[in-house]
C-alpha cells in the first residue's frame, strides 16, 4: 500500500532507533530533502548530541519549526504488539517508539514546507527548522546551544511553532502557548546508621522524615493565576539502606520535582522547602538541578494564524493552554520569540504500543502549511 509523503517519511524516521541523545541518522535524512527544497543545512553539534539548523530565506519574519528525533527508551519489548522500531502501520495508525513524540511531528513540518516553496517559490521571511537530538534527556547541548549559537550571529527567531504532541483527544483540540517551569533536585536526610535491634543507638532518618516529608507533599506552594495551574511538588524516587534487612540507614537520597506557574519562583520554592525541613529538625541537603524557567505567550499574530489553520483543516476551534510538562520552547521564548506548540494526540507518548494516526498526519501537515501560508505568503 502506498502513503504520502508524510507517512513516509515518518516512517522513515520511527524506524531509526535513536534513543536519546543518540540522532541515529534521522537529521542526515531531514537534511537530504530540505536540501532538495533549497534549504540551506548546517548541523550545529555540541558533545554528543546532534542539532540541525535548516533555513530558506534570508528576510525577517524568521519562522521556527522546533523539534526533537530523539525518543525516550522503548521499555519489555516483549510487551509491544509491534516492534518498536519497525513502523508499522495497522488500521490506520503507524506504531512505533516516537511516532507521536515526535517523529510524526517533523515529518509533517518537513512536508508542508515542501508544498509551500512548491506553491510559493518566492515566499516572504525566512522558514526555519531545529532540530536536537536532546530533548528527552539533559536538554543541555540540544536547541539551549543553537539559540546561544544564534544570538551570537545576531539571528532573532520572530516565531516559532514546537511540534510537541498537544492534542488530547482529536487533533488540533489543544495547542500550548506557555508552560509552567520544571526544577528537578535531590533531598539528602542525614541520620546515624545503626543496627536494627538498637534504634536507640541510632537515628533512622526514614522515621524522623516521614512529618517533615508529608508537610512538603500537603503544602499548597501557590494558586497558580489566570493562565497557569499551581505549583505541583512530587518526589519521583528514594533510596536509602545498606541492602541488608538488619541495618538502620545513616541517610536517605529522595529525587524531588517542581512544576511551577510563574506565582513563584524556584529560589521561593526552595526556600520555603529549607524552612519546612529545618522546623522539623532535619539534618538535611538539598542539591538543585538546572531550572527550567516557565514562558508564555499571548495575543500574537502566531496564535491568530494558528487557531485559523486549525479550523479550517479540521473544523474545530483549538484550546489554547499551559498545562503538561515543558518543552524545549522554554529555550527559544526567552529570546523574544512568540512560542506556540502544536502536535497530534499525545494519548500513547513515553508508552508502551506509542503510536499515532496516519491521517492525524496528514492533515497536521495541512496545518503547518496553512500557517506557513498566513504568516509568510502575501
Amino acid at each position: 500500500m502506498s502513503y504520502s509523503n508524510t507517512i513516509e517519511l515518518a516512517r522513515e524516521l520511527v524506524r531509526r532507533n535513536s534513543i536519546t541523545p543518540d540522532d541515529a541518522g534521522c537529521q542526515e535524512i531531514l537534511s537530504e530533502r530540505l536540501a532538495e527544497s533549497g534549504f540551506s543545512c548546517e548541523p550545529v553539534n555540541s558533545h554528543d548530541v546532534s542539532n540541525l539548523w535548516a533555513t530558506r530565506g534570508r528576510n525577517r519574519p524568521l519562522f521556527v519549526f522546533a523539534g526533537h528525533t530523539d525518543v525516550v527508551p522503548t521499555g519489555p519489548l516483549d510487551q509491544w504488539s509491534h516492534p518498536p522500531f519497525e513502523g508499522v502501520i495497522e488500521a490506520g495508525m503507524l506504531h512505533g517508539r516516537g511516532a507521536a513524540d515526535m517523529k510524526g511531528s517533523i515529518a509533517a513540518f518537513v512536508t508542508a514546507c515542501e508544498r509551500l516553496v512548491r506553491k510559493h517559490p518566492d515566499h516572504d521571511g525566512t522558514i526555519g527548522l531545529l532540530i536536537t537530538s536532546d530533548e528527552e534527556g539533559e536538554a543541555d547541548w540540544g536547541t539551549t546551544v543553537v539559540v546561544d549559537e544564534l544570538q551570537e550571529r545576531g539571528i532573532h527567531i520572530d516565531m516559532c511553532l514546537v511540534g510537541e504532541p498537544t492534542s488530547v483527544q482529536t487533533l488540533g483540540d489543544t495547542a500550548k502557548i506557555g508552560r509552567r517551569g520544571s526544577l528537578n533536585g535531590k533531598l539528602t536526610l542525614r541520620g546515624k546508621q545503626g543496627h536494627i535491634a538498637y534504634p536507640h543507638l541510632a537515628d533512622n532518618p526514614i522515621h524522623s522524615g516521614l512529618d517533615a516529608l508529608q508537610e512538603l507533599v500537603q503544602t499548597d506552594w501557590d494558586h497558580g493565576n489566570r493562565d497557569f495551574q499551581p505549583t505541583c511538588f512530587q518526589f519521583s524516587n528514594i533510596h536509602g539502606g545498606t541492602g541488608a534487612a538488619n541495618v538502620i540507614p545513616g541517610h536517605i537520597d529522595l529525587q524531588f520535582n517542581f512544576r511551577y506557574s510563574p506565582a513563584s519562583t524556584h529560589t521561593d520554592l526552595i526556600g520555603r522547602m529549607e524552612e519546612i525541613l529545618k522546623r522539623h529538625g532535619m539534618d538535611f541537603r538539598i542539591t538543585e538541578g538546572k531550572p527550567a524557567y516557565p514562558y508564555y505567550t499571548t495575543g500574537t499574530e502566531l496564535i491568530e494564524a494558528v487557531e485559523t489553520a486549525v479550523r479550517e483543516v479540521t473544523g474545530i476551534t483549538a484550546d489554547f493552554s499551559t498545562t503538561g510538562g515543558t518543552s524545549d520552547g522554554r529555550f527559544i521564548a526567552p529570546t523574544g520569540a512568540q512560542v506556540v506548540e502544536l502536535g497530534p494526540v499525545n494519548a500513547t507518548i513515553h508508552q508502551i504500543d506509542e503510536r499515532v494516526s496516519t491521517e492525524d498526519l496528514d492533515r497536521l501537515s495541512h496545518c503547518y502549511e496553512r500557517i506557513l501560508e498566513k504568516l509568510l505568503v502575501r
